[in-house]
């Protein structure tokens, strides 16, 4: 007679055996649905649902992306331009888990302070390589106040990208992040699975199709910062207003790109060649909102946002040589703040000048230019120097610091001076108020202190350089205002 647990186990046996494949016995797992197609940045987070801080993948519309002590907000507190923002808290993180289309130009994201709550500082990290490494661009960012403020970040990569934004100033504030846009040269940037658009969006959900013959075209944009722009009511220049008239040389901050690298510094922004130890090109904007009553601080010093493989050009390296410390943005161009003055002392933003063209020529130029504000004026300002060999008090020299800094032969700049106001790229094409004032002077010490006498155009300053100095403006609106020599009219 048979145990009736061996019974009972063939029977278990039995129904552990899996069955022949049949369609009578088990219905076909349901087919998932079809993941729509990236959208076209920006990054407003409207279909984001993570309401937790917890670590997490969440679908965007752009793709998805992680979040690290961070959550999709929408409460009354979360300060948004829409329904929806990013809220980090801690040392949040979120990153994008796909990579941008290669050729992104520029990267601007918003930011304001969680409810009430008080300032946070954040960085933007870049990563070239599908996520396996991430490099800082820029310098850390403080968010202070209600208000999103967006924050510019230029000549991104020519490679796909992806990105990271991470909260560095510990756990008691929260900070919000929205509208993160990224754009190409053709419109918004898209992942790179699914090609490149052709379009700028006016609002988040309706794309306008890009102006032929102006890759840079896009809707007339007020003046970002922490107040509106109009008459009386300026506020400090930000890092978009700075770079607005365009990237003259192309450069991005790719630490591979030592001698053509970006540098975007809220008060200025630099094009820097780590081999001749000096900027390219400076960029910046001067309005009202950047005069006030800060005192020089004179803290030269080196830039800790450059990356740690350039030579680091210190004080020292102009020690005794006979040239000046020699500003592109100067001192006096940011008064608004101590912090403001105190950026323009960074090394960065030095070329070895000759003592009478810093203390006379361009002292002139640059108090001419503070006096066009006053009048009620505004103006975009590029700065810049090339050439190698200059005579400064001690004499003749063509480098500085056991050759590390290149003495520039020739200084110049070009100063674009419109009324005060709102649409400024806009009005540069149809006021003809508008004046262009470029100078190109010898770096020597027997330099003529009347600044008049070395007025020039934008396109021969263009021919002796290389660069393009007007390129975030429409080609015949180039073409017109480059060729201009103004008289240099006094006041």
């Amino acid at each position: 007679m048979r145990s009736p647990f061996l019974l009972l186990s063939l029977a278990l046996l039995a129904c552990s055996q899996q069955q022949p494949e049949n369609a009578t016995q088990r219905p076909p797992a349901p087919a998932k649905p079809a993941q729509a197609a990236p959208a076209p940045f920006p990054e407003t987070f409207e279909t984001g649902s993570k309401g937790a801080y917890t670590e997490a993948d969440e679908p965007l519309a752009t793709g998805t992306w992680h979040f690290a002590d961070a959550l999709v907000g929408s409460s009354p507190q979360d300060h948004k331009s829409g329904e929806r923002a990013a809220r980090l808290h801690n040392l949040g993180r979120i990153r994008m888990n796909f990579d941008a289309v290669p050729g992104v130009q520029r990267i601007t994201i918003s930011a304001a302070a969680y409810g009430q709550d008080g300032p946070s500082t954040w960085e933007l990290w870049l990563s070239r390589d599908g996520g396996r490494s991430f490099v800082r661009t820029g310098q850390p960012i403080e968010t202070r106040g209600p208000a999103l403020v967006p924050h510019m970040f230029a000549g991104v990569a020519n490679e796909p990208i992806r990105l990271e934004i991470r909260k560095t100033s510990g756990p008691n504030n929260r900070l919000n992040i929205d509208d993160i846009t990224l754009e190409t040269a053709k419109g918004p940037a898209v992942a790179v699975s699914t090609g490149a658009t052709g379009g700028y969006f006016e609002n988040r959900n309706t794309p306008q199709p890009a102006t032929p013959g102006q890759p840079n075209s896009r809707p007339a944009q007020p003046r970002t910062g922490q107040a509106p722009v109009g008459a009386g009511t300026q506020a400090p220049s930000t890092s978009e207003d700075n770079l607005a008239l365009g990237n003259p040389s192309g450069a991005t901050s790719d630490p591979a790109n030592a001698n053509n690298y970006l540098l975007v510094h809220p008060e200025f922004t630099i094009g820097y060649h780590a081999t001749r130890g000096i900027p390219t090109w400076v960029s910046w904007h001067l309005g009202r909102g950047d005069l006030g009553q800060a005192p020089r601080q004179n803290n030269f010093r080196p830039d800790a946002a450059l990356p740690r493989q350039f030579y680091q050009v210190t004080p020292a390296s102009y020690a005794r040589s006979g040239f000046d410390k020699g500003h592109n943005c100067p001192s006096g161009d940011r008064t608004s703040d101590l912090d403001a003055n105190s950026a323009t002392f960074l090394m960065t933003n030095m070329v070895p000048q000759a003592p009478h063209n810093n203390q006379q020529t361009w002292a002139h130029l640059e108090e001419y230019g503070r006096s066009q504000v006053q009048r009620g004026q505004e103006v975009y300002i590029i700065m810049g120097s090339y050439g190698r060999g200059g005579t400064g008090a001690n004499g003749f020299a063509t480098t500085l610091d056991e050759g590390r800094v290149t003495v520039p032969a020739r200084i110049w700049k070009v100063m674009v001076i419109l009324p005060e106001g709102q649409n400024d790229l806009q009005r540069l094409s149809t006021d003809p108020s508008v004046r262009v004032l470029a100078i190109d002077t010898p770096n020597d010490n027997s330099v003529n202190p009347d600044w008049r006498q070395y007025l020039t155009s934008v396109d021969k300053i263009e021919a002796a350089t290389g660069l393009d100095l007007l390129s975030a403006l429409p080609q015949n609106t180039q073409a017109r205002l480059q060729k201009l020599v103004d008289s240099g009219r006094a006041l």
